[in-house]
């Protein structure tokens, strides 16, 4: 079959590595993709967003898939543009509906649903300019640490944990009153702050039932021993040493079952991934956060370990039959080490040379590219995160240990990364 992939980052080029490898491959077009995407189908210069003209292209090359890789074209809408186009609405679309994506496009909208299926996350509260004086009232009486998030896509930076009272109200002022994330904040969710370690878990549903794949865990802090800002993601690890039998019942009879009974209940329709960000607060889980598509660096290690046919998920997911399917996962440990632009994640340039990226690795070693374009015959930087390293190992430590030798083969002015990935779980 004829399939297209939405994206351009290292997520979009770790999915178009394992859709390739799939039988049901015929062709793969990727839109935008980028340089790495290339070597496993065919890049298409469309925005994720431009749904008129990925309508045409679908039609043009018979696509019978389409696999939407970021959150903007699902919160806007994407998977109901083709489903009430007749001529569309027999391509499988693996996402959910703009409506059922508000799990992720409103943090507002994400916690009341957990409220009403008594899904554990933590206390809230919403506020808008219409009550501005009782939010600044709500927070110069609520405990410290605080946690302040835009409702709305703020491309993951729309969330801050607020030390003193004085952070939290400059930041629910910049928020709400200067409109720092424009529309994304003008509602803001003022929630009780956790204590404990947090992962990522994934499920991909048909709506009804689901599949759990491998479970992971991100960093986001971009200096060593979690210091400094928030990025969009720093590296990854899976499996998740603490996530064992025990923890990961509870988080599917407490998060994942009522999750996604609540989305059948409600009526909302959902076939596709559903990420849950989660908090392990002493052995018990909670959600930090929905999304509604795999994450990223996540996707880099979860991939890899994935021994299922990606696609032969999606066909299930499309039939409805994802309860009787068993997951093959590889049993050893992957992690994901993410080269990053000097700066970020403040200001960086783009346009610099990488060199060494066609460097014979170990064959435990993939390379996905993200923030990466091609100028002539070079590669060049062109965004904060520029590929992901990711390796297997018999350990997370082995894993880490293989990437960090790879990278030492790349380079590029102002080159960034973490050793320590994975750093609490190192033997």
């Amino acid at each position: 079959m004829n399939i297209l992939l939405l994206g351009s980052g290292g997520r979009e080029h770790a999915m178009a590595w394992k859709i390739s490898q799939s039988e049901h491959c015929t062709e793969l077009y990727i839109a935008p993709g980028n340089p790495g995407t290339a070597s496993c189908g065919h890049n298409v210069a469309i925005g994720v967003n431009d749904f008129d003209t990925l309508a045409a292209f679908c039609k043009e090359k018979k696509i019978e898939m389409m696999v939407v890789g970021p959150e903007d074209p699902l919160v806007n809408g994407v998977y109901d543009y083709f489903k009430k186009d007749p001529t569309l609405e027999h391509i499988v679309v693996v996402g959910p509906s703009a409506k059922a994506a508000q799990l992720e496009g409103s943090k507002a909208f994400a916690k009341a649903f957990m409220e009403r299926n008594s899904i554990p996350t933590a206390g809230y509260k919403e506020f808008t300019k219409q009550n501005y004086t009782e939010g600044l009232a709500y927070l110069k009486a609520h405990s410290l640490p605080i946690v302040l998030k835009a409702d709305g896509l703020a491309a993951g930076k729309g969330v801050v944990i607020a030390q003193t009272t004085e952070e939290a109200l400059f930041t629910f002022e910049d928020m709400l009153q200067a409109e720092r994330f424009g529309a994304a904040s003008e509602r803001v969710v003022v929630e009780q702050f956790l204590t404990g370690v947090e992962m990522s878990v994934f499920a991909l549903t048909d709506g009804k039932g689901y599949v759990l794949l491998p479970e992971a865990k991100d960093y986001k802090r971009i200096g060593e021993g979690d210091e400094g800002p928030n990025t969009g993601g720093m590296g990854a690890v899976s499996p998740v040493p603490f996530a064992d039998e025990i923890f990961m019942e509870k988080v599917i009879q407490k998060v994942v079952k009522p999750t996604i009974d609540g989305l059948y209940k409600e009526g909302l329709v959902y076939k596709g991934f559903v990420f849950f960000g989660l908090i392990n607060v002493s052995g018990e889980p909670f959600v930090i956060e929905y999304n509604c598509r795999m994450g990223d660096p996540e996707t880099e290690v979860v991939m890899p370990r994935l021994k299922s046919d990606l696609i032969d998920l999606f066909l299930k997911m499309e039939s409805g039959g994802l309860d009787e399917v068993e997951v093959k996962i590889d049993e050893r440990a992957a992690a994901t080490v993410v080269l990053v632009s000097g700066g970020y994640p403040g200001d960086f340039q783009k346009g610099k040379t990488i060199k060494g990226l066609n460097e014979q690795f170990s064959t435990n070693t993939l390379v996905f590219y993200a923030g990466i374009s091609a100028k002539g015959d070079e590669l060049v930087t062109s965004g904060g995160r520029v590929a992901a390293i990711t390796s297997y190992g018999n350990t997370i430590t082995d894993a880490v240990a293989s990437s960090i030798a790879a990278i030492d083969k790349i380079e590029f002015d102002g080159m960034a990364f973490r050793r320590d990935i994975g750093y609490e779980f190192k033997k």
